[in-house]
């Protein structure tokens, strides 16, 4: 048996550098000395090749599979608490400036008129139900209980409203604030939630906080985090979906490599047997992948354009799986990681989400004047009467509901064409009101109080120019965290390419912005360097970095009154309007 190649994966090493983003490639070539030309000769000093009975041990297949820092354990213990404490302290930024004047406006905001009033429905009866006319000057006059008895229609599944219900619950119906709590609660640990990921991925506390920052100040998630919309409870159960696949990522691997190194130990030959390679082993009970199950049920619970993450989520956990085959010599890696990976991924995922979906449906399923909830006894089938009365009329409500979106093609003043989405081509205005001098706190002839869905142009159009970097970096140079992000921005985005005719807005994006985040922090990443790049080289490519960070945050705080309905003058509110499809 011939020599086995291990690539290195390189770690933050002793102290949180940005150099950890950089590809996963050898470390460079370097002039060997006199001393080292000896080593030259034999397989001593070089990390990138190994006798097949040291490959097969379990600290060489750990570092070939997973790298020196596969958790946060492995990092130095003065660097324990920073690894937590960095992610948590962009999560507190963000939830101060998500919280601070949640209550304002005092208004239903755009498609709030909507998704409270079901919330508080499903607070009174745990399913929709019909409001009168004029519902809304009731409700925000802190007079909810006007609902009728008659069940309304609506097209999305329920776990978006039962979050919301749930801030309604804690601080009452009658409080804006109440109703927004569960939005601005969820968009702060997405933060938190996303600083971590990017640490587990590029293995870089820097770059860890600048996901993190990015997103707190990004007012796109700021306003969507600040109103009662169902997308960012959408973008957080993804996120979370895609943060327990990256840690099932290193966790299948860790398994990978103990079971070989024990079958390696029992042979004679210090290797694993031909039978043993030719698929590997099994892995077990992946609980990650199960917790990701979960959260992409709960993700298909808020809104069904989940599927698309569900589908490609699936893949790319499979196909990590393969690699890692391939990686730690298995001989059948295709055969042997689809058959002992490919199908106990389906299963750890697709069930046990359409399990956890189908769980979202309880107070329909227990209430007896729900839409649609007796549509099976009024309809017998002699084909289909063998399923439960129940499970047939909540098939009918989907497919009733499919058919609602699929003829949505209503005009609309701020509808907006995914082709527009990536440079903000037409954002969503959520609230405009023109207050009169004297009024509102308005002190000036002529004022604005406005809630617009843009995003920090910094942030968004350099992002945009950064998806191709990445693809560059993924076909080029094989780096598996590109194609994951370009997964990530995939599943969310190009499907919406297949609806032209279908009524969209800008605000949909916000379900794969934090794979956005990623991509440019991968690219700020490539401009820190590496941590083998000269000193000149690495101080360079901070100071680009950090003036990046900088004029972020400025240009966040220059937008910000237009994100949260601060009044301002007219005239400072047309001066944030920097393209016309703005207004």
């Amino acid at each position: 048996m011939g020599f086995v190649t291990q690539t290195p994966m390189r770690s933050a090493g002793a102290a949180p550098t940005p150099a950890d983003a950089s590809t996963q490639q050898p470390a460079p070539t370097r002039r060997r000395s006199a001393g080292a030309a000896g080593r030259g000769r034999n397989l001593d000093g070089h990390r990138w090749v190994a006798r097949p009975k040291e490959a097969y041990t379990l600290p060489a297949l750990t570092r070939r599979l997973v790298g020196d820092l596969g958790s946060w354990r492995d990092y130095p213990r003065s660097l324990r608490l920073w690894y937590w404490l960095i992610p948590t302290l962009t999560a507190v930024l963000g939830g101060i400036l998500r919280f601070v004047r949640l209550d304002t406006p005092h208004n239903l905001v755009f498609d709030e008129t909507y998704y409270v009033k079901d919330a508080y429905s499903y607070l009174v009866s745990g399913y929709e139900r019909a409001w009168p006319d004029k519902a809304n000057d009731s409700f925000i006059a802190g007079n909810p209980g006007i609902l009728l008895d008659s069940p309304e229609y609506v097209v999305h599944p329920p776990v978006g409203k039962w979050m919301i219900a749930a801030g309604m619950w804690l601080f009452g119906p009658e409080s804006s604030f109440g109703w927004r709590f569960g939005a601005a609660l969820t968009g702060t640990l997405s933060i938190l939630l996303l600083a971590l990921i990017a640490q587990k991925l590029f293995r870089s506390m820097t770059l860890g906080a600048v996901a993190g920052l990015l997103l707190a100040v990004d007012g796109h998630h700021l306003v969507m985090s600040r109103t009662s919309l169902l997308d960012i409870f959408l973008m957080f159960w993804i996120l979370a979906a895609f943060g327990a696949l990256l840690m099932d990522r290193d966790d299948g691997r860790r398994r990978l490599a103990g079971r070989l190194a024990v079958q390696a130990s029992s042979s004679p030959a210090g290797v694993p047997t031909r039978l043993q390679l030719a698929s590997g082993p099994w892995l077990g009970v992946r609980w990650w992948r199960l917790a990701a199950g979960v959260c992409l049920g709960l993700a298909v619970g808020t809104k069904w354009s989940a599927l698309f993450f569900l589908a490609g989520f699936g893949l790319l956990t499979v196909f990590w799986d393969l690699s890692a085959r391939r990686i730690a010599g298995v001989h059948g890696w295709i055969a042997g990681g689809i058959l002992k990976d490919g199908l106990p991924a389906f299963l750890s995922i697709v069930p046990v989400a359409g399990l956890v979906y189908l769980s979202t449906w309880t107070g329909w399923f227990q209430s007896s004047n729900a839409y649609f909830r007796h549509w099976a006894e009024a309809n017998p089938s002699a084909q289909w009467g063998w399923i439960p009365n129940a499970l047939r009329s909540l098939a009918h409500y989907h497919l009733e509901a499919y058919k609602f979106h699929q003829g949505l093609s209503a005009d609309h003043p701020y509808k907006a064409s995914a082709w527009s989405w990536l440079v903000m081509g037409r954002p969503t205005s959520f609230f405009y009101e023109s207050p009169k001098q004297g009024t509102g706190g308005c002190e000036l002839p002529s004022c604005t109080s406005a809630i617009l869905s843009v995003g920090n142009p910094l942030i968004w159009w350099s992002a945009a120019v950064a998806l191709g970097v990445l693809l560059f970096w993924w076909i080029g140079r094989r780096d598996w965290r590109a194609g994951a992000v370009l997964a990530g921005v995939g599943a969310g985005y190009l499907p919406w390419f297949m609806y032209p005719e279908r009524t969209t807005f800008f605000f949909y994006a916000v379900s794969f912005e934090p794979f956005l985040v990623l991509a440019l922090v991968y690219c700020l990443g490539l401009v820190l360097g590496r941590r083998t790049d000269p000193l000149w080289r690495r101080r360079s490519g901070l100071l680009v970095v950090a003036v990046f960070v900088v004029g972020a945050v400025l240009l966040s705080a220059f937008f910000y009154p237009v994100w949260t309905a601060e009044v301002i003058s007219y005239q400072d509110w047309r001066a944030r309007m920097w393209m016309p499809s703005w207004i």
